[in-house]
């Protein structure tokens, strides 16, 4: 796959199995899949082959209903449970985890769809079908808006426009765009076929890393969208809320499974080299205490980004439990958002300041345990570093610790603006008297 082109994957034509919500047994049946896809991500990432055949696997073996409710056929993994497989698939391509993160963020937004919509989804999603993102224009929209449109007209909803960072669109059956209704403020989702008439995805992301996730451009022109496919938005709601925070666990537990990769690399580095430096104890590299000492290091930052992601993903378990006894994840609640909802969203708003920070120094320490010889491009060790950068990228860190700053000192609950885009230019200063 070369950049610039356009492509979609073929359609799973196999149903996935029916799951089991225990962490156990699902390590049973992913764990092997996992090993394969560690075994080639390598080659993957040097030859930049998007990884169509390892989503394929996953989607035939049910990785994308995991979070499907068991009322509604699925397994009912919980968050934690989905968190924990997401940083081991991480570890094995961090590319492959990333890209699931916009069908994951649909499937966890169905909770608080209307039955009606459900209906239609949850078994989309059990047969197999998955669903990507589009929400991210590349520029011109003013901050709070979007230039991609929702019109009516005499045949029905229509879907024009544009966007860029559509991570896992190429490799899905639909993909869900945030839309204006005819350039009004606010916006909808709509969910259309990614092979539908007037969509073209294109595979020209430029990022030094992640390179292999599909986020590129989506154009949507004349598109139509069925009513089943349209989604209401409300900022502030209990869904935003919950959703923002779990589209961002998920990049937090791609930051924790590229850490463990970078753990991983060190310690196999090092045991199998022989070769050490005329200025160390003259010792093989796995018997020298500053080589240990600098692995093990590396491995507690692995261990603390994992357990800071999982005890985020409990609050959010916590949430989604406390938004159900309340029924804040009907339509039509109009009672305050669960505490509880808000708990996890600060719970990954300190995650985001911590994690990228011990993933980012985990991959940069590997260097430490080698040599010269580690920056070799047949090694690819430069890979988990680029790809921390850039997931890292996502959300930057001097927004969200502000936001916990204000937080903790006045007790103000984060807030989105609803859509990204260029910000109004200053009002100039009054002229001095």
């Amino acid at each position: 796959m070369t950049a610039a082109t356009s492509a979609v994957r073929a359609r799973t034509a196999a149903t996935p199995p029916r799951l089991p919500a225990d962490h156990d047994a699902l390590c049973r049946t992913f764990r092997p899949l996992f090993e394969e896809i560690a075994a080639g991500a390598l080659r993957r990432d040097q030859d930049r082959e998007l990884p169509f055949e390892p989503v394929r696997r996953l989607d035939e073996a049910g990785f994308g209903t995991l979070r499907v409710p068991a009322e509604h056929g699925g397994p009912g993994a919980s968050v934690e449970t989905v968190t924990r497989l997401l940083v081991e698939l991480a570890a094995a391509d961090s590319n492959v985890a990333h890209l699931y993160r916009s069908h994951l963020g649909f499937v966890e937004s169905l909770r608080f769809a209307p039955e009606r919509l459900q209906a239609v989804w949850y078994p989309r999603v059990l047969a197999g079908r998955t669903v990507g993102n589009a929400s991210t224009e590349k520029g011109g929209n003013r901050l709070g808006t979007l230039s991609t449109t929702l019109r009516r007209t005499a045949d029905g909803w229509v879907l024009d426009g544009e966007k860029y960072y559509t991570t896992g669109t190429i490799f899905a059956d639909y993909t869900r765009v945030s839309a204006a209704l005819d350039g009004q403020d606010g916006r909808r989702f709509a969910v259309v076929a990614t092979d539908a008439p007037g969509v073209t995805v294109l595979d020209d992301w430029d990022g030094f890393g992640q390179r292999l996730t599909g986020t590129g451009t989506a154009r949507f022109d004349g598109v139509p969208v069925p009513e089943d496919a349209l989604f209401d938005r409300v900022a502030g709601s209990p869904e935003a809320v919950h959703e923002a925070a779990f589209f961002q666990l998920v990049l937090l537990a791609v930051l924790a499974g590229i850490a463990h990769a970078a753990r991983r690399d060190a310690a196999a580095t090092v045991a199998a080299r022989r070769r050490t430096f005329n200025t160390g104890l003259g010792l093989p590299f796995a018997e020298d205490p500053l080589i240990q000492e600098a692995t093990g290091r590396i491995a507690a930052k692995a261990y603390a980004a994992e357990a800071v992601v999982l005890h985020a993903a409990r609050a959010l378990d916590d949430g989604i439990a406390a938004a159900a006894r309340v029924g804040a994840d009907r339509p039509g609640h109009d009672g305050p958002v669960p505490t509880e909802l808000h708990d996890g969203e600060i719970a990954v708003e300190h995650a985001q300041v911590t994690v990228p920070e011990l993933a980012l120094g985990a991959a940069q320490d590997l260097f430490l345990t080698v040599g010269a010889s580690a920056t070799s491009t047949a090694k690819g060790l430069d890979r988990h570093w680029r790809n921390a950068q850039t997931v890292a990228t996502h959300n930057p860190i001097a927004f969200r610790a502000r936001a916990l700053g204000d937080y903790w000192i006045n007790g103000t609950l984060p807030e989105g603006l609803n859509a990204i885009g260029d910000a109004p230019a200053r009002a100039p200063k009054e002229a001095a008297r």
